[in-house]
């Protein structure tokens, strides 16, 4: 009877430490996915880039009165200006143009960055880089 005992607690020991190491694989996994993730979103919202190079193409977009921030950045992003309005959202908190950008009707180019873009909607540039005309 020991004996039986015996190759149960060793079967227990056996499946407990089993379990343990597919738990500090499955945390270890995690922990790596989340730092990747962490890297990534930092890395979009320092990084910023037109979504286009070149001249891009001008789409005129509409933001509307007491839209917040997400909003407009789910609007950019809709329209093919921006790439995540979450990204939008923090680079807005962070930029000059906190709480500065104004609801209206906008011509923008997919050549502008986030920030360009935040300068228009504040207005602070230019909505089109070569509006000037020679009269």
């Amino acid at each position: 009877m020991t004996n039986i005992s015996t190759d149960q607690d060793h079967g227990v020991a056996v499946a407990s430490g089993f379990f343990r190491v597919v738990l500090y694989i499955g945390v270890l996994v995690l922990v790596i996915w989340l730092g990747r993730s962490a890297y990534r979103f930092g890395y979009d919202i320092f990084n910023q880039q037109p979504m286009s190079p070149g001249d891009g193409q001008e789409i005129t977009v509409v933001i509307k009165e007491g839209a917040s921030v997400y909003d407009i950045g789910k609007t950019l992003k809709k329209k093919g200006l921006i790439e995540d309005a979450k990204v939008f959202y923090v680079q807005e908190k962070l930029s000059n143009y906190k709480g500065r950008l104004n609801p209206g009707t906008y011509i923008l180019s997919t050549a502008f960055t986030p920030d360009q873009i935040m300068a228009v909607l504040a207005g602070e540039q230019e909505e089109s880089p070569e509006e000037e005309e020679d009269w």
